[in-house]
């Protein structure tokens, strides 16, 4: 195996990192009622939207959105005796979209998990920030053998962030991925590298994010999500390549440029957390 040379961070956290722990744990900007889903919490809603965009009632079939108490409790009620949670949530996610109040739509579906961890069906990925619904996601840290630091910038059309820096690689685990098989995945679509050629890969740790997030407009997002981070060695003579369009470009720095760029707020703020975990500031 390659002969790795360690990144060498400054041992105390920056000035930026303070706010940027305190912003990744921030509550709703506007009061939110849990949502249930035939019978399961699964995420939650900002407490009149429904009601001001004419979204609740029927929503096509059988399925019914109302406001209702459960334990004492308002909740938003979705609910169903013909359809499943997929499609019920698909029919919500649609309806949002058409009101102009869902996030970029991707057409790709995301896990929906009850409150005890179990799943109990898939949603579009454009609509779970305005659902409040917990959602997982993958970060890389790619260290080449001289202890330079791979890091990738967002392509210009991205939704989010475009041209802001970003790690090697990060990206959200879909319906259809365990945690090892997002990672993968994401790893081969935004740099062409295969997981299992890279080298001493270990897994870092888990941000967990609960802020406001601006999908959906008028402070109606919020993102509840945990991203796990790992980080491996990329062999001498393997370069990324991006595979799916959404990168602009790939460079080599140095544990200070990274430092740098951190300081001028160029890294999207998740990554900016995960170099922060890296770095050993987080502890």
């Amino acid at each position: 195996m390659t002969r790795v040379s360690p990144p060498l961070f400054a041992p105390e956290p920056p000035t930026w990192l303070a706010a940027a722990r305190r912003a990744m744990q921030s509550p709703p900007r506007k009061p939110r009622l849990p949502l249930w889903v035939n019978g399961q919490a699964v995420g939650s809603l900002v407490e009149h939207f429904l009601i001001d965009t004419g979204i609740a009632g029927r929503l096509g079939g059988d399925a019914l959105l109302s406001k209702r108490e459960r334990s004492g409790t308002a909740v938003w009620l979705l609910e169903s005796p013909t359809q499943d949670a997929t499609a019920l949530m698909g029919r919500l996610a649609d309806a949002l979209r058409d009101a102009g109040r869902s996030g970029p739509w991707r057409n790709e579906q995301l896990a929906v998990q009850a409150v005890d961890g179990s799943r109990i069906g898939t949603v579009e990925r454009g609509a779970v920030r305005v659902l409040g619904i917990a959602t997982l996601a993958v970060h890389l840290v790619g260290i080449a053998p001289d202890g330079r630091l791979w890091v990738q910038q967002r392509a210009a059309n991205k939704a989010n962030y475009p041209l802001h820096w970003d790690t090697l690689m990060g990206g959200m685990v879909s319906a259809q991925d365990s945690l090892d098989e997002a990672l993968a995945r994401e790893t081969w679509e935004e740099a062409g590298l295969q997981i299992t050629d890279l080298q001493g890969l270990r897994h870092g740790g888990v941000l967990r994010f609960r802020q406001p997030d601006s999908d959906g407009g008028d402070d109606l997002g919020y993102m509840y999500e945990d991203i796990h981070w790992y980080a491996a060695t990329v062999p001498e003579g393997q370069v990324p390549r991006n595979q799916d369009g959404e990168v602009a470009q790939f460079a080599l720095w140095q544990a200070a440029e990274v430092q740098q760029q951190l300081a001028q707020a160029r890294f999207t703020p998740e990554a900016a957390l995960v170099w922060a975990g890296f770095a050993d500031w987080m502890t």
